[in-house]
């Protein structure tokens, strides 16, 4: 893995209405990296991706790609060092799986959006690497959650971004197309020396696919390390509130250990 660090964020705490929910975040990804951010619903994780990939202010503190405020970056740049899948399902009238990945490339193609013959190559390249490129004449509208999401993902790709933002990607598949997406995702990572920071429920499979995990808990605070170091049992029932000693509790952590979080 490269040693170099591509994305951090110093002193940074994110909220809304000059209001930190979430404080003191520090992070270095290096390339080929993997954080997930797991937590309760409502303890700020959609805030903090939304905060970095700068679609709002931070209360405090900068995130830095390669070595540079993300308010420094150009728009047009910017969108070629960080591309976002968010879990709004968009639903484009009358685009086909081509249509949609190739909006990818719109960092690259100038003011009137025309794809060249490279920038063509590109879309069909990266439809290949997430397993899509029988689906490139389909009609966006038509294909499956699992099919789409992978479309988006390739959308995502076809920025050939340094850093890739996604927010619950995993949302609405089965746990075979869950399994697949990250499989997807640790591939590009790891090939294309990506950094990766995305939001999950999904803790068993947090803990598999990630090099880092940070846990964002309720009362605003944050912590990061390696999965093995973050995900026992007491920290699990501590970042969920949850009583240990319960047999649902008891219950959850024996399906988590088997995969079926």
């Amino acid at each position: 893995m490269n040693e170099e660090i591509v994305f951090s964020t110093r002193a940074l705490s994110v909220g809304y209405r000059g209001k930190a929910l979430v404080r003191d975040i520090d992070i270095d990804l290096r390339r080929g990296q993997i954080l997930s951010l797991i937590g309760p619903n409502g303890a700020g994780k959609s805030t903090i991706l939304k905060t970095i990939t700068g679609q709002i202010p931070p209360i405090s503190g900068t995130t830095v790609i390669e070595g540079k405020s993300i308010t420094a970056w150009p728009r047009g740049e910017l969108a070629r060092k960080m591309a976002v899948v968010l879990t709004d399902r968009i639903r484009p009238e009358m685009m086909t799986c081509f249509d949609v990945a190739a909006m990818g490339r719109y960092p690259y193609t100038g003011r009137f959006g025309s794809l060249t013959d490279n920038d063509r190559a590109i879309v069909h390249a990266t439809l290949r690497r997430v397993r899509a490129d029988d689906l490139a004449d389909r009609d966006f509208s038509q294909i499956s959650d699992g099919q789409r999401q992978r479309i988006m993902l390739a959308r995502a790709l076809c920025q050939e971004p340094e850093v890739i933002v996604l927010d619950e990607p995993t949302s609405y598949l089965d746990i075979r197309h869950k399994a697949e997406l990250l499989d997807i995702l640790s591939e590009e990572a790891r090939a294309q020396q990506r950094v990766v920071v995305m939001s999950m429920h999904e803790i068993s499979l947090a803990e598999e696919a990630s090099d880092l995990i940070m846990t964002v808990h309720s009362d605003g605070h944050v912590r990061v390390g390696k999965p093995a170091e973050m995900l026992s049992e007491t920290d699990i029932a501590a970042l969920f509130d949850m009583d240990l000693n319960s047999r649902a509790v008891r219950r959850f952590w024996t399906h988590m250990r088997h995969g079926d979080s």
